[in-house]
């Protein structure tokens, strides 16, 4: 910056004319890059977060795509029963290889918590509300409310 100086005094503080820069900070993860980008194609992975409430995500589910409405081909899912499932770098780095090693083009992920990490018909009866997470009992899964 020509004609702009920077002096420090003795005390550490800044003199004389300066200005700030600020970067626009994006996360470092390589799947929230990969999904910043956008649709590239076929296979598309899809990954999406389950918890018991919609503070801490103990679930993550990710899907292969191959083609445009077609069901995954693959499916898998990675659990932290004290933790949360986006702060843990072993399952973060598994989701990676998992996507790696499926070609994926594309990454589609929900930047929430859509609901209860318990399966409806495998851990709780079908049509009913799962006992273990009263927080998802009649709540919209994409915006959050309560709905009756």
């Amino acid at each position: 910056m020509a004609g702009r100086k920077v002096a420090v005094a003795t005390n550490g503080n800044f003199l004389g004319n300066w200005s700030v820069v600020k970067f626009k900070r994006h996360p470092d993860s390589p799947l929230k890059k990969k999904a910043r980008r956008g649709f590239r194609g076929y296979p598309a992975a899809t990954i999406a977060f389950y918890g018991p409430d919609d503070t801490r995500a103990s679930k993550v589910a990710a899907g292969i795509v191959e083609a445009q409405d077609a069901e995954p081909s693959v499916l898998e899912r990675w659990f932290d029963e004290e933790g949360d499932v986006r702060k843990n770098p072993a399952i973060g780095n598994n989701i990676l290889r998992f996507v790696q090693d499926h070609n994926v083009k594309s990454v589609v992920m929900t930047d929430s918590i859509i609901g209860c990490p318990h399966e409806e018909g495998k851990d709780y009866p079908d049509g009913e509300v799962c006992p273990q997470c009263p927080f998802w009992a009649h709540r919209d899964r994409w915006s959050g409310e309560i709905v009756e």
